[in-house]
């Protein structure tokens, strides 16, 4: 079985670090990877205690992902240490703008956690390239909301499709996995999170984060494909392994290396 880390994650779970209750709730919603939420989701005065539960409750029998504080915040360093528990899986660093934030965190923790990058702001957008080659890199996550209100823009919509390709291609170029789109604020518009989901999926982006668990199955349901996607996929690799490394053609189509690429991402992604 491939390690929680490894595994390629289509939706990601936001829960409020200062609520020990909903932890397990989170994890049996079918989510891929539970985000234990330290910086938006909790007050300040709540943080101290935040971080005394994450760590009383951290295990290696129910992994999870935490996101901590800003670097320039005064509990990023305290919050960095919870990165040494068994059981933390991986960190969510908010603000991130260059490549130095990624690096103070590994300088405090010490560890080889895998990182994923929050890019909420102009700056970081602009140092996107160098973020994601910093270490321990894995993926890139697109912090929409906070985008917007930092470039001043006027909606999350077709305004962020020129960032989302920017995002796609430098996770490309650095050699990482697809990133992550930002959330759905509207939990109970289950249309919308599918059109998102969906446009997310069709510009290249490998998962989505999520709110709210209702919104998990829907985004789960969006990036898995169909059967007949993996049967037609699953035909295309059988011919291709006939033709040896040849051009050849399936119902009149002509089929080269690009497709035979894309068939084995759609059977990747049906068995993870």
């Amino acid at each position: 079985m491939p390690h929680f880390s490894q595994l390629q994650h289509r939706s990601f779970l936001f829960v409020p670090g200062s609520q020990p209750d909903r932890f397990i709730k989170a994890l049996g919603s079918g989510a891929d990877a539970v985000i234990v939420d330290l910086e938006d989701a909790v007050a300040p005065d709540a943080k101290a205690e935040a971080r005394r539960t994450v760590a009383e409750w951290a295990s290696p029998e129910r992994p999870v992902f935490i996101r901590v504080n800003a670097r320039n915040t005064p509990w990023f360093a305290e919050d960095a240490q919870l990165l040494k528990l068994r059981g933390v899986a991986g960190v969510i660093l908010p603000k991130a703008e260059s490549a130095s934030d990624v690096v103070a965190l590994i300088s405090v923790t010490r560890t080889r956690i895998p990182v994923f990058p929050l890019i909420e702001t102009a700056h970081a957008m602009w140092n996107v390239l160098e973020i994601a080659k910093a270490p321990f890199v894995q993926q890139l996550m697109f912090g929409t909301l906070d985008f917007i209100a930092d470039m001043g823009m006027a909606s999350d919509g077709y305004e962020l499709d020129t960032f989302r390709a920017q995002l796609v291609m430098t996770s490309r170029i650095a050699g990482i996995r697809p990133p992550v789109d930002g959330v759905t604020p509207s939990i109970d518009d289950a249309d919308r999170l599918t059109t998102d989901t969906i446009k997310a999926k069709q510009w290249g982006f490998g998962g989505k984060l999520c709110i709210h668990p209702k919104q998990v199955s829907v985004v789960n349901a969006c990036y898995t494909p169909s059967d007949s996607e993996v049967a037609s996929a699953q035909r295309v690799l059988v011919e291709a392994e006939k033709a040896n490394g040849a051009a050849f053609s399936i119902d009149g189509k002509m089929v080269d290396r690009p497709v035979v690429l894309q068939a084995q991402r759609v059977v990747n992604l049906a068995r993870a």
